[in-house]
């Protein structure tokens, strides 16, 4: 698609969780117009409006353009899917009012395969994909806290990126969030995995710890080297190429979080659908298909299943 990209975009922000809602306030304060599909928590987002923490400041937007349904807002230039994939099936219902000619759908979603639900519904040449490395916690309607802004790399689902590509992280760099745009959308989800395998995975299986216990633990620590080692060597077998450095720099990150829940641990706790099948499944099926042992990976995804499974109160995938 050449159509240039607008300077000012239309923006809707699907789902209102801890991304959802720090990039969405992030992007309106800076004046943008962006407009949220908030199904919960709506009357007193439209009440309050978004407030913002982290280790540096104190973001408030007290006008929040607030909808229940997609209808309201209307086709949009830039569409940011936030929901977990875990929501997926919803997206049929929700996308196609939000669309028109030259809709750009950026999906923030974890784990692989997260970009062919949503090319499926508006098409491959409108989608486009976003790996955020962020640590943020939703403590209330509109109400965000951020230990870790990080950075968001984005790609073109199936292609290089494009000029379109590089405006979008020109907004989002605007809005006062790093931003970069690569050419292998796919290889950075396998680096992203490099992380969310690990420490998302432990964090369950082990009890309900947070990163703090892992990093502390030589077993758990050790645990979590093994199974980063098994995403790389899969990566590698798909051509994407991670420098092992890239596994030290994880830990370095990690170790500055604190007694951080990562995100798939919270959702299990509080008896939301966790991303299973997005963050270990895929990734085990695609090493069979290529024959990487992943023997940790394996072991640490039918754990989780059993978990999830026999958890009180458990919610149907």
């Amino acid at each position: 698609m050449n159509t240039p990209f607008p300077s000012k975009p239309r923006i809707a922000i699907v789902g209102s969780g801890a991304l959802g809602t720090y990039y969405g306030a992030r992007l309106a304060k800076a004046g943008f117009d962006v407009h949220f599909l908030v199904r919960s928590g709506r009357a007193a987002v439209m009440a309050r409006g978004i407030r913002l923490k982290t280790p540096t400041e104190r973001v408030q937007l007290k006008k929040v353009h607030a909808y229940a349904t997609t209808e309201e807002i209307g086709p949009c230039d830039l569409v940011i899917v936030a929901v977990k994939a875990t929501a997926n099936d919803a997206l049929a219902k929700l996308l196609p009012p939000l669309v028109h000619a030259h809709t750009v759908v950026l999906t923030l979603q974890n784990g692989l395969g997260v970009e062919e639900p949503v090319a499926e519904i508006v098409g491959p040449q409108r989608t486009a994909g976003a790996i955020c490395y962020i640590g943020a916690m939703r403590t209330g309607p509109g109400v965000v806290e951020c230990t870790f802004p990080g950075l968001m790399m984005i790609g073109e689902f199936g292609r290089p990126a494009a000029d379109r590509t590089r405006a979008i992280a020109a907004v989002f760099n605007k809005a006062g969030v790093k931003c970069e745009s690569h050419d292998n959308l796919e290889e950075q989800r396998w680096r992203k995995l490099v992380w969310n395998v690990p420490f998302n995975g432990i964090a369950i299986a082990a009890g309900g710890i947070t990163t703090d216990v892992i990093m502390a633990d030589e077993g758990l620590r050790t645990l979590a080297r093994r199974l980063m080692e098994e995403i790389v060597e899969t990566a590698a077998k798909f051509g994407h190429q991670i420098p092992r450095s890239f596994m030290d720099l994880q830990f370095e990150r990690t170790a500055k979080t604190g007694q951080y829940r990562p995100s798939s641990l919270v959702d299990f706790q509080e008896g939301r659908l966790v991303e299973l099948e997005e963050i270990w499944g895929e990734p085990v099926r695609r090493a069979k298909s290529v024959g990487a042992a992943v023997p940790r990976l394996e072991m640490l995804y039918w754990l989780l299943r059993h978990k999830i499974a026999t958890r009180k109160g458990a919610k149907k995938r």
